[in-house]
């Protein structure tokens, strides 16, 4: 099997992002984590691993012939992206807030005879996958999908929940969000998302579906590189500032983001704005995930900040390749502390 090893040293590391976190030194970065990823080679979903500490990868590596470089479909990972525009929008004063009723916004796609529950959505529970809307993840994505019109098709489901009640993972919720970004903002989420996050070094968005209307889909089917997506994570690492220092994302919707609200029924993690929190390797963790194994991780307490990616047609849940993923980012994390 193909594969090509990339170790960058610290002297020659490619700089992301200012350090803000504690600096712990760690020995021999670029041998002991090379070694670590190499071990990875038996997960057979993986596609590529980046890993920097403190603003620089110290040790990258694809497997089965794939590269960081390339591109890969994060899906659901890129629901922290769509978080990342909503708190740009806010601060722009786009949107009014996270208390902000999406009803008014979303109007004209509102069902005839509506359940007087879908007044009280607010954008915060869109983020925090609170609206008690049923779910169009899972069983109901390929029927929601098919259907003429994404956004009303999410808002025509029926409750099961109050709104700001149990978290309902649900793709339709964060394409609501897109859809209220395209309005409030003037054009496309992906004309946004380059305007917006264009100035950091790296990122970049591919491929990415969009809906029968055009709007693009809020929180899956979008192509970025592992090291693309490792951009993004050292932006939210450090404070959503580039390497420049150029603010992208306000400072305090990252510790809004990160502040668990709700806790999946699956893993009992815990929920934010985007963005899961696990305690990995005796640290606190906040991850966005990915249907297959698209996995970014940011670990604030030792500056390090993780982006995997895997083949995107096997669940990574149910066969224990995301908890294979977890004890990968927990051998980094302790050779990091080593």
């Amino acid at each position: 099997m193909r594969k090509q090893l990339f170790i960058i040293g610290l002297a020659l590391a490619l700089p992301l992002a200012g350090a803000r976190a504690q600096e712990p030194v760690i020995a021999q970065p670029a041998q002991a984590i090379a070694e670590t990823l190499s071990a990875a080679s038996s997960l057979s979903q993986l596609k590529a691993v980046v890993v920097a500490h403190n603003g620089k990868i110290v040790a990258e590596r694809g497997y089965g012939g794939h590269t960081p470089a390339e591109s890969a479909n994060i899906k659901s990972a890129s629901k922290s992206i769509i978080s990342a525009l909503v708190g740009i929008a806010i601060a722009k004063g786009l949107l009014e807030g996270v208390d902000q009723p999406i009803a008014p916004i979303l109007a004209s796609d509102l069902p005839a005879e509506r359940d007087p529950r879908l007044d009280r959505i607010t954008i915060g529970n869109l983020l925090s996958m609170q609206a008690g809307l049923e779910r169009t993840s899972g069983g109901n994505y390929g029927r929601w999908v098919a259907s003429r019109n994404w956004v009303r098709a999410a808002l025509a489901m029926p409750f099961v929940d109050d709104p700001g009640g149990a978290m309902l993972y649900s793709t339709g919720s964060t394409h609501l969000l897109s859809a209220i970004l395209t309005k409030v903002g003037g054009k496309s989420t992906l004309a946004l998302a380059r305007d917006w996050l264009g100035p950091l070094d790296g990122f970049r968005i591919g491929a990415w579906d969009r809906d029968p209307q055009g709007i693009y889909l809020g929180g899956n089917q979008m192509a970025m590189s592992t090291r693309s997506l490792l951009a993004f994570g050292e932006l939210y690492r450090n404070g959503g500032r580039t390497a420049d220092g150029t603010q992208l994302v306000p400072e305090d919707w990252i510790r809004e983001s990160w502040q668990s609200r709700t806790n999946s029924r699956f893993s009992n993690d815990g929920y934010g704005y985007g963005w899961f929190e696990r305690v990995i390797g005796g640290k606190t963790v906040h991850y966005a995930w990915g249907f297959g194994g698209q996995m970014l991780y940011i670990v604030p307490d030792l500056g390090l900040t993780v982006a995997m990616t895997s083949e995107e047609g096997d669940p990574s849940a149910r066969s224990g390749y995301r908890d294979n993923l977890h004890d990968l980012l927990a051998k980094i994390i302790g050779t990091a502390e080593s």
